[in-house]
Protein backbone atom coordinates (compact mmCIF):
# COMPACT_ATOMS: atom_id res chain seq x y z
CA UNK A 1 0.00 0.00 0.00
CA UNK A 2 2.89 2.41 1.21
CA UNK A 3 4.28 2.06 -2.39
CA UNK A 4 0.97 2.59 -4.23
CA UNK A 5 0.86 6.05 -1.92
CA UNK A 6 4.21 6.86 -3.03
CA UNK A 7 3.28 6.16 -7.10
CA UNK A 8 0.29 8.35 -6.70
CA UNK A 9 1.97 10.87 -4.80
CA UNK A 10 4.89 10.83 -7.04
CA UNK A 11 2.90 12.03 -10.05
CA UNK A 12 1.06 14.32 -8.54
CA UNK A 13 3.93 16.46 -7.29
CA UNK A 14 5.34 15.86 -10.96
CA UNK A 15 2.17 17.07 -13.02
CA UNK A 16 2.02 20.08 -10.54
CA UNK A 17 5.57 20.98 -10.80
CA UNK A 18 5.35 20.68 -14.39
CA UNK A 19 2.19 22.37 -14.00
CA UNK A 20 3.39 25.25 -11.88
CA UNK A 21 6.75 25.56 -14.09
CA UNK A 22 5.01 26.01 -17.25
CA UNK A 23 2.44 29.18 -16.19
CA UNK A 24 5.43 30.87 -14.23
CA UNK A 25 7.65 30.72 -17.65
CA UNK A 26 4.75 31.68 -19.76
CA UNK A 27 3.77 34.42 -17.98
CA UNK A 28 7.19 36.61 -17.79
CA UNK A 29 9.19 37.56 -20.41
CA UNK A 30 12.84 36.68 -19.49
CA UNK A 31 15.08 33.93 -20.47
CA UNK A 32 15.69 33.72 -16.43
CA UNK A 33 14.24 30.19 -15.51
CA UNK A 34 11.81 31.92 -13.16
CA UNK A 35 9.49 28.38 -14.02
CA UNK A 36 12.15 25.90 -12.02
CA UNK A 37 13.05 28.99 -9.64
CA UNK A 38 8.91 29.21 -8.28
CA UNK A 39 9.09 25.87 -7.78
CA UNK A 40 12.12 25.18 -5.92
CA UNK A 41 10.94 28.14 -3.90
CA UNK A 42 7.58 26.72 -3.26
CA UNK A 43 8.72 23.36 -2.73
CA UNK A 44 10.68 25.00 0.32
CA UNK A 45 8.04 26.71 1.62
CA UNK A 46 5.45 23.82 1.79
CA UNK A 47 8.40 21.32 2.90
CA UNK A 48 8.84 23.76 5.77
CA UNK A 49 5.09 23.96 6.43
CA UNK A 50 4.27 20.10 6.25
CA UNK A 51 7.27 19.43 8.04
CA UNK A 52 6.51 21.81 10.90
CA UNK A 53 2.89 19.90 10.89
CA UNK A 54 4.60 16.88 11.27
CA UNK A 55 6.59 17.46 14.18
CA UNK A 56 4.06 19.49 15.87
CA UNK A 57 1.65 16.35 15.40
CA UNK A 58 -0.45 18.14 13.52
CA UNK A 59 -0.09 15.93 10.33
CA UNK A 60 0.31 12.26 12.56
CA UNK A 61 -0.30 9.53 10.16
CA UNK A 62 2.53 8.09 8.82
CA UNK A 63 1.10 7.24 4.94
CA UNK A 64 -0.31 11.29 4.97
CA UNK A 65 3.45 12.11 5.73
CA UNK A 66 4.81 9.82 3.06
CA UNK A 67 2.29 11.13 0.87
CA UNK A 68 3.22 15.02 0.98
CA UNK A 69 6.56 14.60 2.00
CA UNK A 70 8.14 11.71 0.34
CA UNK A 71 6.03 11.29 -2.65
CA UNK A 72 4.33 14.42 -3.43
CA UNK A 73 7.61 16.94 -2.47
CA UNK A 74 9.80 14.69 -3.67
CA UNK A 75 8.73 14.63 -7.09
CA UNK A 76 8.10 18.36 -6.92
CA UNK A 77 11.59 19.23 -6.04
CA UNK A 78 14.10 17.98 -4.51
CA UNK A 79 15.71 21.34 -3.62
CA UNK A 80 13.30 21.46 -0.67
CA UNK A 81 14.76 18.49 0.59
CA UNK A 82 18.32 20.40 0.41
CA UNK A 83 16.57 23.21 2.86
CA UNK A 84 15.83 21.02 4.82
CA UNK A 85 18.89 18.84 5.18
CA UNK A 86 20.58 22.37 5.97
CA UNK A 87 18.13 23.55 8.41
CA UNK A 88 18.48 20.43 10.51
CA UNK A 89 22.19 21.04 10.72
CA UNK A 90 21.90 24.39 11.46
CA UNK A 91 19.29 23.58 14.08
CA UNK A 92 21.95 21.36 15.90
CA UNK A 93 24.82 24.24 15.62
CA UNK A 94 26.71 22.34 12.67
CA UNK A 95 26.80 26.00 11.06
CA UNK A 96 29.69 25.02 8.51
CA UNK A 97 28.26 21.71 7.78
CA UNK A 98 25.42 23.18 6.55
CA UNK A 99 27.69 25.76 4.15
CA UNK A 100 29.83 22.95 3.42
CA UNK A 101 26.36 20.93 1.98
CA UNK A 102 25.12 23.94 0.13
CA UNK A 103 27.81 24.42 -1.50
CA UNK A 104 29.26 21.20 -2.00
CA UNK A 105 25.39 20.36 -3.88
CA UNK A 106 25.35 23.34 -5.91
CA UNK A 107 28.38 23.49 -7.03
CA UNK A 108 29.25 19.88 -7.64
CA UNK A 109 25.77 19.50 -9.25
CA UNK A 110 26.22 22.19 -11.28
CA UNK A 111 29.68 20.83 -12.82
CA UNK A 112 28.76 16.94 -12.87
CA UNK A 113 25.86 17.90 -14.97
CA UNK A 114 28.20 19.86 -17.13
CA UNK A 115 30.46 16.70 -17.39
CA UNK A 116 27.49 14.62 -18.30
CA UNK A 117 26.73 17.05 -21.09
CA UNK A 118 29.97 17.45 -22.26
CA UNK A 119 29.66 13.47 -22.00
CA UNK A 120 27.16 12.25 -24.34
CA UNK A 121 28.27 15.61 -26.63
CA UNK A 122 32.05 13.84 -26.81
CA UNK A 123 30.46 10.69 -27.50
CA UNK A 124 28.69 12.29 -30.62
CA UNK A 125 31.33 14.43 -31.53
CA UNK A 126 30.58 17.35 -30.42
CA UNK A 127 31.09 20.28 -27.89
CA UNK A 128 28.65 22.18 -25.68
CA UNK A 129 29.60 25.50 -25.08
Amino acid sequence: MKWMILAVAGALGTLARVGMSTVVQKSVVSTFPWGVTAVNLAGSLLFGILFALVSLRFLNHPQAQAFFLVGFLGAFTTFSTLMFETVRLMQTGQMLTALGLLLMQNILGLLLFWLGLQSVALLNGKVFQ
